[in-house]
């Protein structure tokens, strides 16, 4: 038998075959583009923002203010005097928030929803996740339309899912009838977000319907996503799905926390599916994070319990920055802009220059003191209609600043691009 070092030499040798490989590996992470946020973060590094010119950042739809006090105070005793808070809690979260949840769906939707049928997750990424992880396996297909919520790219990357484009067009709402065409026989699901990120637009009660109908009819599940629910501009429901008894077998829902009470550093999410979807849900929510973060779960449940007015007083603030928004876009469309679609936290818009948009974001922060995402972060690669684009997340502008934001964006004198045929 060979001595202990010999062996670790002849083990440490490198095989033949791999060292001659000339495609390099890389792992799905590798392959998986950067985060876009951190990206554009990294954008404003040795950038010097004079008073007179203060960066105006409306890159990220996360409210940057914290929650109301009254809400902290909660936070704050149950971290003092809740020993259970600190401890592992249920995989799928506290039933007393499952069951707010699910009377609170009811009220709003008008459908059968149960309390087994409500999962709470560490944000509404990590219920997107979780729901993919529960539905697909490795080289099925999901149909997101474009432009899409990126990191819904980058988990379907992530997790070997085909993440299949489904171009929406000037209106950004996507067509059923496209939709279908795209349904092979590894589709296994369409996703859906309403209010849309990155558009902002807010998708008809009879699209949402008949995109249902057609997953339904296809035997594939629809993803809705509905984070800025709580900022719709319709005094109505946004939809009737919930209304169907068999929606559990096709729907499945997401929400976050996060931007209704401020919480977006507890990590707080909801899936609302069927009993047998939560099931394996479960298993990935349990092992990559046991449980949903404990204080952020108390907080939500008493936001939900007692902060229904001053919900709708951050709701009025943003249809008024929404507002806004429409107010001040003539000085834009005056420059040859176009606003694509516009609600809840996002404008999206067409710039008329002839740089691409990530050029032009790059551009805007150091000559206009302007932070905001290029169109080329919500698309694939291959689609032109990217560099011609950009999102303004103006959940943290108040309504001056968002004159301010389109004072400097109409003072550029950049070269436009050829418009001619």
């Amino acid at each position: 038998m060979g001595s202990g070092p010999a062996i670790c030499r002849a083990l440490s040798r490198p095989l033949k075959a791999l060292s001659m490989s000339s495609t390099p590996y890389l792992s799905r992470a590798q392959s998986t583009f950067p985060p876009p946020v951190m990206e554009a973060r990294r954008w404003l590094d040795g950038v010097h923002f004079p008073p007179e010119r203060p960066l105006l950042n409306v890159s990220q739809a996360a409210p940057v203010d914290p929650p109301p006090e009254a809400l902290r105070r909660i936070i704050a005793d149950a971290a003092l005097e809740q020993p259970e808070a600190h401890l592992y809690g249920p995989v799928l979260g506290l039933p007393s928030l499952r069951e707010e949840v699910a009377q609170q769906w009811r009220a709003a939707y008008g459908g059968p929803i149960a309390p087994a049928q409500v999962a709470i997750t560490s944000g509404c990424n990590q219920a997107f996740s979780a729901a993919i992880t529960a539905i697909c396996t490795e080289g099925d297909e999901v149909i997101l339309p474009t432009p899409w919520y990126f990191n819904h790219k980058m988990w379907l990357d992530m997790a070997g899912v085909k993440a299949v484009p489904l171009p929406t067009g000037d209106g950004l709402l996507p067509d059923p009838e496209a939709a279908a065409a795209l349904i092979k026989s590894r589709t296994r699901a369409l996703v859906l977000v309403s209010p849309n990120n990155p558009g902002g637009v807010e998708s008809t009660a009879s699209l949402v319907q008949c995109l249902y109908r057609l997953a339904q009819s296809r035997g594939i599940r629809m993803i809705i996503d509905e984070t800025y629910r709580d900022f719709d501009a319709r005094p109505d429901r946004p939809h009737a799905l919930f209304e169907d008894a068999d929606w559990p077998h096709t729907l499945v829902h997401l929400y976050s926390f996060s931007k209704a009470y401020r919480l977006t550093g507890h990590r707080v999410g909801a899936i609302i599916a069927g009993e047998a979807l939560l099931a394996e849900a479960e298993k990935f929510l349990d092992t990559v994070a046991i449980c949903p973060n404990q204080l952020g779960q108390i907080a939500a449940l008493w936001g939900m319990q007692n902060l229904s007015q001053w919900l709708a007083g951050e709701r009025a603030e943003i249809l008024d920055r929404r507002a806004a928004i429409h107010d001040n876009f003539p000085k834009l469309a005056a420059q040859g802009w176009e606003m694509l679609g516009c609600g809840a936290y996002f404008a999206y818009l067409r710039h008329p220059f002839a740089l691409r948009s990530d050029d032009l974001a790059r551009r805007l922060v150091a000559e206009a003191g302007i932070l905001l995402l290029p169109g080329t972060m919500f698309r694939p690669e291959d689609d032109p209609a990217g560099a011609a684009e950009c999102r303004v997340a103006f959940a943290n502008v108040n309504r001056t600043e968002i004159g301010t934001l389109f004072d400097r964006m109409a003072a550029l004198r950049w070269p436009l691009a050829d418009t001619s045929d």
